[in-house]
């Protein structure tokens, strides 16, 4: 059985985001970029708590989401785990040409003076334009 997963949830709470999908939008992420694979245990309810003091229901109407979109089961007793991974998975994780392109240019934008909220709407922008039409799945 693979151990607890290097996943730490960070919550910003100016962001107007509620809580409980900011953990499952991290979550996603870590799924994407491989960092949690299948059989990997999410930190417990607890283990969230007490990082970020936010409610234990919070966390587990997080978890409760993940599992309702097939992405983790609850075992009881046991833990939550990851069922199933998300988009390129470790391909992502790892050092390609476009990650380092893209870490390039973000450099190149921090030293010109963007902040994060610059970057973020630009990137943003290209992405809608690029796949304009197109539907989350």
């Amino acid at each position: 059985m693979a151990g607890s997963a290097a996943v730490e949830f960070r919550i910003d709470r100016r962001s107007g985001i509620a809580t409980y999908l900011q953990i499952v939008q991290q979550t996603k992420q870590a799924l994407r970029l491989g960092v949690l694979e299948p059989g990997d245990r999410l930190p417990t309810a607890r283990e969230v708590v007490e990082a970020t003091a936010i409610n234990p229901n919070t966390v587990l109407k997080a978890y409760r989401e993940l599992e309702r979109e097939g992405l983790v089961e609850a075992r009881r007793g046991l833990g939550t785990f990851v069922r199933r991974t998300l988009g390129g998975g470790a391909a992502a994780a790892v050092d390609t040409p476009l990650r380092s392109a893209l870490a390039d240019w973000v450099g190149q934008a921090r030293d010109a003076g963007w902040d994060r909220d610059d970057m973020s709407a630009l990137f943003s922008t290209l992405l809608d334009s690029a796949f304009e039409g197109e539907t989350n799945a």
